[in-house]
């Protein structure tokens, strides 16, 4: 029978909605009891007449554990993908179910020790808010204390910020501009079904606001030698950090060979355009391609910006940017850049010159 204490929902998930244990590959299996003997929550039993391991209660094993398949000598056993669960964790509820068990155990899960962190915290105003889209918007931030400012911080970097008046956790935003004098910051904020933080921005959040802030962090910052072509790869609103790069490289070297994919569901999506043709005018040597699964009529602002179908793994398999050597950096939703990676594995690309955030949002 399963153990009520291992069977709890998984961060309000019900446990039996989620599938997730081992499977025993006979043909393979040795015997050996590793399994059934490391395994504390008794997923297993052993069948001493076959000298089989038996999986008897599969609700018993924890969300995400792999523990017997690492430590099997003979690879006999098998679970799901692990994006099953990382899929899980990207919905709302679930985040939201950490973060208040966090809270709710906060005596208990605090750590006792005071380790310096390199980062700081100050606060900023609410200096401009930019509905680009229905589901983005431009958010400018400004420094409530002349000179407290991030003006140090490196372009790809991100920011922790903390709503107003609330108990919840800070949400983490790429940076989306190089710095500039005064110390503003543009962030780039999506929407987000059911998020606690964006449902606030999008519906109460106004000019004036003050915000605190916790950075520069990251290390998703430009690496190349100067003189080294560059691919810079973006879906959705990873295009914040990607945009930070860019704008430095711009300003640094105007002549540069450098392309821009984007990655949007629809043309209606793209936004900073402005700012793109702005960067594009800029810098000669800059190539910038929309790319979207449902094109419609280029609209007339699109000018110097180059529209075309699919996804950005179908536009690079069209295009001949991978054979020219160049540096890639990418950003964007975890799923696309899973693709994306495994992608430029199949074409060969070396890895030391692809450069994936892991973190935009």
């Amino acid at each position: 029978m399963p153990d009520p204490k291992f069977t709890k929902p998984w961060h309000g998930v019900p446990r039996e909605e989620i599938h997730w244990n081992p499977t025993v590959i006979e043909d393979a299996c040795i015997g050996c009891g590793t399994c059934v003997t490391g395994c504390s929550r008794l997923v297993y039993r052993y069948d001493f007449e076959r000298k089989k391991p038996v999986v008897v209660d599969p609700l018993n094993c924890m969300v995400g554990c792999t523990t017997c398949a690492n430590t099997c000598p003979a690879n006999a056993i098998e679970f799901p993908p692990l994006g099953s669960v990382l899929a899980l964790e990207g919905r709302a509820e679930v985040r939201h179910a950490i973060e208040d068990d966090l809270l709710a155990r906060h005596d208990i899960l605090a750590s006792p020790l005071a380790i310096p962190h390199p980062d700081r915290i100050i606060e900023l105003r609410v200096e401009a808010i930019d509905p680009a889209t229905q589901d983005v918007i431009r958010l400018t931030l400004a420094p409530v204390t002349a000179g407290e400012c991030f003006c140090e911080f490196v372009p790809g970097q991100y920011l922790e910020v903390w709503q107003p008046g609330s108990a919840y956790l800070s949400r983490a935003y790429s940076i989306a501009n190089a710095p500039h004098d005064g110390g503003r910051i543009s962030l780039h904020l999506r929407r987000v079904e059911g998020g606690r933080f964006t449902a606030w921005a999008f519906a109460d959040m106004r000019v004036g606001d003050v915000l605190q802030a916790r950075g520069p962090l990251g290390d998703f910052t430009m690496r190349s030698a100067p003189d080294a072509p560059l691919l810079l790869i973006a879906g959705g609103t990873g295009l914040a950090p990607i945009l930070a790069l860019l704008e430095q490289q711009v300003e640094l070297f105007p002549d540069r060979d450098m392309v821009l994919l984007w990655g949007m569901g629809r043309v209606a999506d793209f936004y900073a355009l402005d700012t793109l043709q702005s960067l594009a005018e800029k810098a000669p040597g800059l190539t910038i391609v929309l790319a979207s699964t449902e094109p419609e009529e280029t609209p007339p602002a699109l000018e110097r910006l180059a529209v075309t179908r699919g996804n950005v793994v179908e536009v690079l398999n069209r295009k001949d940017w991978l054979a020219q050597q160049r540096d890639i950096y990418a950003a964007g939703p975890t799923p696309m850049l899973r693709e994306l990676t495994r992608f430029l594995d199949r074409q060969g690309i070396d890895r030391r010159t692809v450069h994936v955030d892991s973190f935009a949002v």
